[in-house]
């Protein structure tokens, strides 16, 4: 019986390792923590975003990073597919804003534990606290996987499942890249993806933990061309901007520290400029006699006040009805264009998900297979795949596992 090693126990690795297991197949699943799905259990702040529904073209347009290397994974295991196997495993799912499903219940651990059952009921071998420490390939095919105490598990097929380096403590530290990589193939440079970010401008700690909704971004580069739009939710840390807007927008930020970025963020934008005048004009009239930083209670969060003031170069002690027309009108434009200066990512370790990794032309993207060693495949965020938040990154992570677990 041909003999299949898995390795990690996330998502990726348990659709594989139960496909393969219901192919007939010998499967070893092996995760080195003591519990599998570490990473699934604080997905979606432990609610879990386990897809999207929208169509397979929608999928590939949210994932910015080789997309269409996913054709066939998306349209052999679709996001329906994976409602339906978590419907049949007893957890039934709901659909929220944004096309976003999740678990009706809204525990990820629901998630982490129908795909245990899973993996139980199709009689994979499942080793808890088993540590690999090298795959062995000979003449360019798999020979058998060693762990760090030394045991050998011969085997016909490998399949890589171990996550990137995000979020270190659930066991993404790098060693799927390290296998990788010694069996010759290409690591796309690695950068944290869906993150918040730091950004230069000081003030920025007077507003941690303020949380701005329906809010737009535009992201621009050096050259300030656009590089990405939004509309949602942001908010505010101590050393710059986080929240689901700013993390996407992380996604088409290629290099922090050789390209000048900037986001601009639009707090009204529901009214253009002229609307947003008129509204203003409005409560100037309402506190016509009060001192200006009162004039804008209706229109802005308390916290933020203060600093519209400082930037607005308005005098806060000044009398609304003295202030001009050309102060209004530079007021309107900062309201519509609060502009920060990105400094850098925050550290890969705080990441959802890692950008980069093993190359993605040197695996065949109809089966998940290594080009360069027979019988290693590859499966979910250990590939240089990433896409925005919504689901997407799930979504890769089943679809690349089904493909990897039904060729291995």
């Amino acid at each position: 019986m041909k003999k299949v090693v898995v390795i990690g126990a996330g998502a990726a690795g348990m659709v594989a390792a139960s496909v393969a297991a219901d192919r007939g197949l010998d499967v070893i699943l092996l995760e080195k923590n003591h519990r599998v799905g570490r990473k699934i259990l604080i997905t979606g702040k432990g609610r879990c975003n386990i897809t999207s529904d929208c169509d397979i073209e929608e999928l590939i347009e949210n994932v910015p990073t080789n997309g269409k290397f996913l054709y066939s994974a998306f349209y052999t295991f679709t996001n329906d597919d994976v409602i339906q196997m978590f419907n049949n495993l007893g957890v039934k799912t709901k659909t929220e804003r944004g096309k976003r499903v999740f678990p009706e219940s809204d525990k990820a651990h629901d998630i982490a534990n129908a795909l245990e059952k899973q993996v139980k009921n199709k009689k994979v071998n499942l080793e808890l606290n088993a540590n690999v420490d090298k795959i062995v390939a000979k003449n360019n095919k798999i020979e058998k996987v060693v762990l760090k105490n030394k045991r050998e598990i011969k085997c016909d097929a490998v399949i890589v499942a171990t996550g990137g380096l995000s979020y270190p403590l659930t066991g993404s530290t790098g060693d799927g890249y390290n296998f990788a990589k010694s069996l010759g193939h290409t690591i796309v440079d690695t950068k944290p993806s869906l993150i918040g970010i730091e950004v230069q401008e000081k003030f920025v700690s007077d507003l941690e933990k303020l949380s701005l909704r329906n809010i737009a971004i535009t992201v621009y580069n050096s050259k300030n061309k656009k590089v990405y739009d939004d509309f949602g939710e942001l908010e505010f840390t101590k050393s710059g901007l986080d929240g689901p807007v700013i993390k996407s927008a992380s996604c088409r930020m290629k290099d922090t520290t050789k390209e000048n970025y900037k986001i601009v963020i639009d707090l009204k934008p529901a009214l253009d400029e002229e609307k947003l005048d008129k509204r203003i004009q409005k409560d100037f009239q309402k506190y016509t006699n009060k001192k200006f930083e009162k004039a804008l209670d209706d229109l802005l969060p308390k916290k933020l006040i203060p600093i519209i003031i400082d930037l607005s170069d308005i005098d806060k002690e000044m009398v609304v009805h003295q202030i001009s027309r050309e102060q209004r009108k530079n007021l309107v434009k900062l309201l519509k264009n609060l502009t920060f200066t990105v400094k850098r990512y925050r550290p890969i370790e705080e990441a959802i998900i890692t950008s980069g990794g093993v190359k993605v032309n040197e695996i065949n993207s109809s089966t998940m297979e290594s080009k360069l060693v027979e019988g290693l495949y590859f499966a979910g965020e250990v590939i240089d795949v990433d896409a925005y938040t919504g689901g997407f990154n799930l979504q890769i992570a089943f679809s690349t596992g089904y493909l990897a677990g039904y060729y291995c």
